[in-house]
């Protein structure tokens, strides 16, 4: 069946469902309705007490999007987002909206699905790739990730002379990066990341190309691409501080864009 719009959705059970967006479906998973939050949600046909959930996936017709967006312009619709606005416009104009039935080969108790609407779900969903059993398994050879690699060598960690050694902790490391005598816990490290000797990082997430200072300390925090962190900084140990400078979510998370320009 060509679609005009297939939506990816997940199922579950109808006392969750009024807390997401939730798509109706018929026998033939065709699109009849797409609300938001609703109190008394549809369930799927045949499945009695299981609802869709609008996981936030969608493959559109190119052509007939570009039609739907010059039609709601002409009738002075707004077609600000998917979700509110032009998802909705389909349904009601009879085109041909269908539902994808997530299928999750990760081989858990149940699908793995993440809304990541919030930096602290990023967080915490980022944080479980390093637990001892992550319910989202970079290493099942059976599913693999298919994703782009950088050409970059193996990382390594340098120095081994007194308190000066290079040290990573229940940490994943991307190729390219070096720890050079500084000591990484509990973190995720991009690619071409140097962290430089007796510098600290712990409980965070470090993006690509990002250099980690001498004697620097960073704790939850979250750095974006680029970002050159000076000798002796600290991040994350002051929050009242840290919130004059940069971005601190409810749960403490200090927040750091790409190519900033940290103020010493």
């Amino acid at each position: 069946m060509k679609a005009d719009l297939s939506i990816s959705c997940n199922d579950i059970s109808k006392d969750e469902a009024s807390r997401f967006g939730i798509v109706g479906i018929n026998e033939k998973y065709q699109v009849t309705s797409f609300i938001e939050k609703p109190a008394n949600p549809p369930e799927i046909p045949g499945r009695p007490g299981k609802c869709f959930v609008n996981m936030g996936i969608y493959v559109f017709n190119a052509s007939v999007l570009y039609d739907v967006f010059r039609e709601m312009e002409e009738q002075k619709i707004k077609a600000h987002d998917f979700g509110n606005d032009i998802i909705p416009y389909l349904i009601k104009s009879k085109r041909n909206v269908c539902a994808y039935h997530f299928f999750d080969e990760n081989k858990k108790q149940k699908p793995y699905w993440k809304d990541i609407g919030t930096i602290d779900s990023y967080y915490e969903a980022s944080m479980d790739l390093i637990s001892v059993t992550p319910e989202f398994n970079f290493y099942d050879s059976s599913w693999p990730m298919r994703t782009y690699q950088f050409q970059a060598p193996p990382a390594k960690t340098v120095s081994h002379e007194g308190e000066r050694v290079g040290r990573t902790l229940n940490s994943l490391i991307c190729d390219g990066s070096i720890v050079s005598g500084g000591l990484v816990e509990r973190s995720l490290l991009g690619p071409n990341v140097r962290v430089n000797s007796f510098s600290y990082v712990t409980d965070s997430i470090i993006m690509n190309n990002c250099n980690i200072g001498r004697h620097a300390r960073i704790r939850r925090a979250i750095i974006d691409k680029n970002v050159k962190v000076p000798e002796g900084y600290e991040i994350g140990f002051d929050l009242d501080g840290d919130k004059k400078k940069f971005t601190v979510t409810e749960s403490g998370i200090v927040v750091i864009g790409k190519n900033h320009v940290l103020p010493v």
